[in-house]
């Protein structure tokens, strides 16, 4: 095979660190290979990305030893310029990628500034739009093209310069399933048809498994493992010492073998675990009986916050939410899921008092929510936004947490008080005097729900809080909304990411098309597959598996996670 890229013995220390980023990595990277980069946060897998089109060291500057090669390019010796007629990236976030009026200008744009010619530049656009499947939408304007579309443009965007190498920057985190999907197919079929080389980082472990040719675990900045998909998911006790989250599919059977079965080669896509399954069905026994979570009683309650026919039409004649009806009670743990456009952000927005109802009304405690005032709202309901950088602009730690409680009235005693009990709280006190943004991100989320805790308020609302975060990341947000429900607040949690909340939720509510489909135990919920894909939701591989083996024995095994499935054998 070919050699497309490839970095030997490089460290890089960025400018004023002490600590290299990358250490001693020799790398080959081989041409028309799909090549899989994972690892927990703050491993290096972004600087290694940036290594292969020379931004590191050409921008960043730092300390860089060692050799990067692209397309028989030395990446020191050649510029930037140079080197993105080989190599083209696409990062986390299209909205920060997208910068023209239309489809078509957006493709253009890279290519006028690189004086290709316009007849090229015209000739280039319809082959590149085929490719990632956007035809007829040149005219668009980006903004009018979902989440996964606008992925999808950010690399049609990259291939329009006929790149020899693709790297994508975990393109996927902030899409819904389907939009994921969408992508993974998308970078594939590029790879496949067009024979483009494919670097790609994520944490989406699932896809990563059933698409990538290769896979490298990076940690601390060193290649720990390499190997086929197969090879590193199925080494689970190597994937959690690295924080790493494996296939449900592969955490099943490894949990199966845990319990004295003898499965040689562990699965780490769907289909290889289905066929397995069948293998092992004469052996599964009765559904353990698990101490099933279900939504706690409401007779005689009064709703904590209700939503009574709220219907939105924003000023373009969208229709967001359409007679929405709900009742959260107090004491809850809610989970709010559907596709990107399903009217989840308009929704919360309503509760806010960011939106007002093109009809129908918002309560909080039987109150109109138009009514309340800006402190009293803050009192009743606290919102951590699913970048908590974008909450935060104090100087200390301290601060930020004291700055509600400052413009509520507050006297200062009290305010010292709330202060260092939620700081105290979060585990945060020691960081009292600190800049909030010299922390890492999940302190950071913790100094916004410490400030939000701080109010007293009755609910808390997580929009996408495990957006951009690992699995132990993700994790450690979770488990802080686990501890405000024990506390007794009414938590509402919205993700994309269904295989984490089956240990914290407890009611599940299904949006799509500005409607609420289904409103229901989260057992209930996350076992109406037919529903979820109808919404574009792709229910966690471990209920996959639970509902093929109930067809397979005849019996009702309702079960969420890898661990209740273990239990059948």
């Amino acid at each position: 095979m070919n050699i497309i890229a490839g970095l030997d013995k490089v460290s890089y220390f960025y400018p004023n660190s002490k600590k290299p980023v990358l250490r001693d990595i020799s790398l080959e990277v081989y041409e028309r290979e799909f090549l899989g980069i994972i690892g927990p946060t703050g491993a290096g897998k972004t600087t290694l990305c940036l290594t292969l089109n020379g931004i590191v060291p050409q921008f960043y500057g730092g300390r860089f030893f060692g050799y990067v090669t692209v397309a028989g390019f030395d990446t020191l010796k050649h510029p930037v310029s140079h080197l993105a007629g080989y190599v083209g990236a696409v990062f986390e976030d299209p909205e920060t990628q997208l910068i023209s009026t239309s489809v078509e200008n957006e493709i253009a744009f890279a290519l006028e500034n690189l004086c290709i010619d316009r007849d090229e530049i015209i000739a280039r656009i319809p082959r590149v739009l085929e490719a990632v499947r956007l035809e007829g939408t040149e005219d668009k304007h980006p903004q009018e093209l979902s989440g996964g579309q606008k992925q999808r443009l950010a690399i049609a965007a990259a291939l329009a310069l006929q790149p020899r190498l693709l790297i994508l920057d975990e393109p996927t985190s902030q899409l819904d399933p389907v939009g994921t999907m969408e992508v993974f197919a998308t970078v594939k079929e590029l790879n496949q048809e067009l024979g483009v080389t494919i670097v790609m980082v994520s944490h989406a472990a699932e896809e990563m498994a059933e698409f990538s040719d290769r896979l490298i675990l990076l940690s601390e900045g060193e290649v720990i493992a390499t190997g086929k998909p197969q090879e590193i998911y199925s080494e689970i006790g190597l994937l959690e010492r690295h924080d790493l989250r494996p296939p449900q599919v592969a955490k099943t059977f490894y949990e199966i073998n845990e319990r004295r079965l003898n499965i040689a080669n562990i699965p780490v896509t769907l289909q290889a675990g289905l066929e397995q399954l069948r293998k092992l069905e004469n052996i599964a026994k009765v559904s353990p009986q698990f101490d099933f979570k279900t939504v706690p009683s409401r007779e005689n309650k009064i709703p904590l916050l209700l939503t009574n026919n709220l219907t939105h039409t924003y000023e373009d004649g969208t229709e967001a939410l359409h007679n929405v009806c709900l009742n959260i009670y107090e004491g809850e743990y809610c989970l709010i899921i559907g596709q990107n456009g399903a009217g989840k952000s308009t929704l919360v927005k309503h509760f806010l008092n960011l939106l007002q109802p093109t009809q129908g009304r918002v309560k909080i405690r039987e109150k109109d929510i138009k009514v309340l005032s800006v402190s009293d709202l803050a009192k009743s309901i606290g919102y951590v936004a699913q970048n908590p950088d974008n909450q935060i602009f104090s100087m200390t730690v301290e601060e930020e947490v004291a700055f509600a409680l400052n413009n509520v009235g507050y006297d200062g005693q009290e305010i010292d008080k709330k202060v260092s009990q939620t700081l105290e709280e979060m585990g945060l006190l020691q960081y009292k005097q600190a800049h909030p943004l010299s922390l890492p991100k999940g302190d950071r989320a913790r100094i916004i729900i410490a400030a939000i805790l701080a109010m007293e308020p009755d609910i808390i609302i997580f929009d996408e809080p495990t957006t951009g975060q690992d699995y132990k990341g993700s994790r450690a947000i979770l488990e802080v909304s686990r501890q405000l429900h024990e506390m007794g607040k009414t938590i509402i949690v919205i993700t994309h990411h269904l295989y984490l909340m089956p240990d914290y939720a407890e009611r599940v509510i299904i949006m799509g098309k500005g409607t609420v489909l289904l409103d229901a135990p989260i057992r209930e919920a996350y076992h109406q597959t037919d529903l979820l894909e109808s919404t574009y939701l792709t229910p966690p591989q471990a209920v996959l598996l639970s509902q093929t083996l109930s067809q397979l024995n005849n019996q009702d095994y309702p079960l969420l996670t890898p661990n209740e499935l273990a239990e059948c054998f």
